[in-house]
């Protein structure tokens, strides 16, 4: 054996170069210019429009990393409004109703009201029957998109039981926070919809989808879609609330115009409860009943 030392590694890591570059550089012209900059602590340069390529490379990995550190190998991930309110702020929506149709939205979001507490529930049962794998590594972890609403139920069932929940939140023009419920350590936020969205679809292995808008129709016919043309795997994928989608969408139609086969309204299946959510998730995968 030598009597030196042998190291890991012969260069420094990147932090200790940054490090060195701001305690150790003279002040002079030269050191106070933009070009002389560390690239990787250049913001103007990383934000300019020919970096784009490396700012999708950099929202892919930071999750990607994240996650794995954590232990999740798996999500339950749950779609739905940002504008379902909980049970009890729904009577107030009917009470500042000003005319005709604002009293039918109304009207209608209470309805739809209930699926905050089966959104809540669905994730308290996940959290609780979730399993490990032999390497400890965590499945069916809640997920949802971080916002309000259905959203914020998800992430408020896991943290009901104790449990960690994810929130991939996404940068808008109008104001945007990830709710109080989603696990610190677990909330991400993303410039790219459409790195969001592959976020959501790489550690799914069910998904349930509430009710919801022009967002929850995107990530819904998205899912589909790549099951349908075998880019994913099939897995359980659960609409809440059979009458809202029968109503708002014509699967049968879709499927007698031809433009679908009969065999992709066997993709997703509908649901009322968290309960039939869950024993269709745990039949599925042939769980063991966790009581």
């Amino acid at each position: 054996m030598t009597k030196k030392d042998l190291k890991d590694r012969h260069f420094y890591k990147a932090k200790q170069e940054a490090k060195f570059a701001k305690d150790l550089a003279p002040v002079t012209p030269q050191t106070q210019s933009k070009s002389y900059k560390l690239a990787f602590q250049d913001n103007e340069f990383l934000l300019r429009e020919e970096l784009r390529p490396v700012r999708f490379q950099l929202e892919l990995l930071k999750p990607e990393m994240l996650l794995d550190e954590a232990g999740i190998a798996s999500m339950l991930v749950i779609y739905g409004s940002a504008r379902i309110p909980e049970p009890d702020a729904a009577n107030a929506l009917i009470a500042t109703a000003t005319d005709e149709r604002s009293k039918i939205i109304a009207e209608r979001l209470q309805e739809k009201s209930r699926y905050y507490d089966e959104s809540r529930k669905l994730a308290q049962i996940a959290s609780q029957c979730g399993v490990k794998d032999a390497a400890g590594n965590r499945h069916f972890v809640v997920c949802s998109g971080g916002g309000p609403s259905i959203m914020e139920a998800a992430n408020r069932g896991a943290h009901d039981v104790g449990a960690e929940s994810v929130g991939l939140n996404i940068v808008l023009p109008h104001e945007q926070a990830p709710n109080v419920y989603v696990t610190p350590e677990l909330s991400f936020q993303f410039h790219y919809f459409a790195l969001r969205k592959m976020h959501f679809l790489l550690r799914a292995r069910a998904v349930a989808v509430f009710p919801g808008g022009f967002g929850t129709f995107d990530e819904f016919f998205e899912l589909l879609t790549l099951v349908q043309t075998g880019k994913v795997e099939k897995m359980p994928i659960l609409l809440f609330g059979k009458s809202f989608w029968e109503r708002v969408i014509n699967f049968e139609e879709l499927m007698l115009e031809g433009v679908i086969s009969p065999k992709d309204l066997d993709l997703f299946q509908f649901v009322e409860t968290a309960e039939e959510a869950w024993t269709k998730i745990a039949a599925f995968y042939e769980l063991e009943d966790c009581g």
